[in-house]
């Protein structure tokens, strides 16, 4: 009777986690409705004309949408193959490194980042890569003419990728870093008493030992592959660069608080939703059928 009594005192601490979720999340699902009305603001979503479909075949006939679409799909991988690679490789070579207070100073240093907003560092991005900043200062000094950097079409998508996996490589490196903490360091000394060179160890021991870690972050992180980063990209993008750069997030909220056209921003922000619960799912299967992880 008194465990029950105790693990009641844990329900009640969850009350103010399931009234922010519903309030928040469950209360809001009520404006889906907005995308299958000719929606007036005066009337209310209860006094819209409902037209149905006609918003989402209307959606699928602009040109903007296979853009954004296409611009935040190939932006999200790119962030997902970075943000794996780099994490990855650089834990590699931290664990290599014997002096803990080196190693440890190097890995806060890294992990900084991850704790500052993109408003913040945004405006560092800015002032680094502008007309007149420190990286066209250096080129200017090799006889290269200034380049603006978040003005080029070409070059956005790779700047976003690149300031996102400089961002978040830290604090990924650390789940890398705890996996290799738990290889068996008998492993270890049974390869040096075979002969194996560091490379051999790292080959045959580390990788496997981590194979299972690298998978299941690979495969959790399909579910994000329609979440580019709204706060980037809205830090840093502007109109010079809308075909590469703009995503489904910054496209909806333009048009829908913007442009006022509530309607087709709720209808492609709906598809998003329900593509990204698709992905989820798919992605949390996938983590059971190869790494047995489940949440329940």
């Amino acid at each position: 009777m008194k465990s029950k009594g105790f693990a009641k005192h844990y329900y009640f601490m969850l009350i103010p986690g399931f009234i922010w979720l519903t309030l928040f999340s469950i209360v809001p699902m009520f404006g889906i409705m907005i995308a299958f009305q000719n929606y007036n603001p005066g009337a209310g979503v209860f006094g819209s004309e409902f037209v149905g479909l006609e918003t989402f075949r209307y959606m699928f006939e602009l040109s903007d949408t296979v853009n954004v679409f296409f611009n935040t799909i190939f932006i999200a991988i790119m962030k997902i193959i970075g943000n794996l690679i780099v994490p990855l490789v650089f834990a590699l070579m931290l664990n290599e490194v014997r002096y803990m207070g080196l190693k440890r100073s190097i890995q806060t240093i890294v992990y900084l980042p991850h704790f500052l907003s993109w408003v913040i560092l945004g405006g560092v991005m800015l002032d680094i890569f502008a007309y007149g900043g420190p990286i066209n200062q250096m080129l200017a000094a090799f006889g290269i003419d200034p380049i603006l950097f978040f003005g080029r079409e070409d070059l956005f998508p790779f700047l976003v990728v690149g300031s996102d996996v400089w961002k978040e490589f830290g604090f990924n490196t650390i789940i890398y870093l705890a996996a290799l903490t738990g290889i068996n360091p008998a492993l270890y000394e049974a390869a040096g008493i075979d002969g194996a060179s560091r490379q051999r160890m790292l080959w045959h021991v580390t990788l496997p030992g981590i194979r299972t870690t690298a998978v299941l972050l690979a495969v959790l992180s399909l579910g994000n592959v329609l979440n580019a980063g709204f706060d980037q990209i809205f830090n840093l993008y502007n109109p010079l660069v809308y075909s590469t750069g703009d995503i489904i997030d910054t496209w909806v909220y333009r048009a829908g608080l913007l442009n006022l056209q509530y309607e087709l921003a709720t209808a492609v922000g709906l598809l998003k939703s329900v593509a990204g619960f698709i992905l989820i799912s798919l992605s949390y299967y996938l983590a059971y059928r190869f790494t047995n992880y489940r949440i329940f």
